[in-house]
């Protein structure tokens, strides 16, 4: 292939990215390697609504974005996906100035999980319960998906030679150039930088240790942050026996 590398990623798009991997790789790690009565617990909840606002904001961004970007350039049928993946074990597999399919329904796959695990841990921390398992089976499934994106990155980077990690740095891609983008959308990055940062500032100065509670920025809703789906309720339980008794 002669295409050069172009610019095809916009500046918002490697931001949300890196703040995902971040931001989950944070969450889950706290989560595997404390327990919920752990002082360091809460913030795996707290980083969990800062996932929550970057998936929101990718989704309107998946909508009025630069064109790669946008869902309708990486909604790809299952007829193509299956292409796809015998193209990597054959070496046949088609190159994308974009997401190819099988990165589009990793994509999409760990967007609607982060959605499901975001909406299940709020509704948790309410007191809400029968929820911790579907929690837990979200999260493995969201790490199972990021490792299967892992894979697929590296066989990649080994069949084609192209470095696409670098891509998701500098924005640039071995493609067309009738396929780049015309500009990184500076002015959108700065306006996302700017709310995630308000969010998280919020998030973390309003967090009580004593209370193990985290008031949501704009909403002004107060949050248990950690367990409550499981200490929450066990904790009102008790008051409520010692109550009655």
């Amino acid at each position: 292939m002669n295409a050069t590398r172009q610019l095809v990623w916009d500046l918002p798009t490697r931001i949300f990215h890196w703040a995902l991997t971040a931001s989950l790789a944070a969450s889950a790690s706290i989560a595997l390697l404390t327990h919920d009565r752990d002082s360091l617990f809460p913030y795996h909840a707290i980083l969990g609504l800062i996932l929550a606002l970057l998936v929101v904001l990718r989704l309107v961004w998946g909508f009025i974005g630069t064109r790669h970007a946008r869902f309708g350039s990486f909604l790809f049928g299952p007829v193509a996906l299956g292409t796809y993946l015998r193209g990597i074990f054959t070496n046949t597999a088609a190159r994308h100035p974009g997401h190819n399919p099988g990165s589009a329904y990793a994509i999409l796959a760990m967007l609607l999980l982060l959605g499901g695990i975001t909406i299940t841990g709020v509704l948790m921390s309410t007191g809400t319960r029968g929820l911790k398992d579907a929690h837990e089976v979200m999260t493995y499934s969201l790490l199972g998906v990021v490792a299967a994106h892992v894979l697929g990155v590296i066989a990649h980077t080994i069949r084609h030679r192209e470095n696409i990690t670098l891509g998701m740095i500098d924005g640039k891609k071995a493609c067309e150039p009738a396929e780049a983008i015309a500009s990184v959308r500076p002015a959108f990055a700065l306006l996302l930088v700017a709310l995630v940062s308000l969010w998280s500032v919020g998030l973390f100065k309003s967090y009580d240790p004593a209370t193990r509670k985290a008031t949501i920025p704009l909403l002004g809703t107060s949050l248990k942050v950690g367990d409550a789906g499981k200490q929450g309720w066990n904790g009102e339980h008790r008051e409520r026996r010692r109550h009655d008794d």
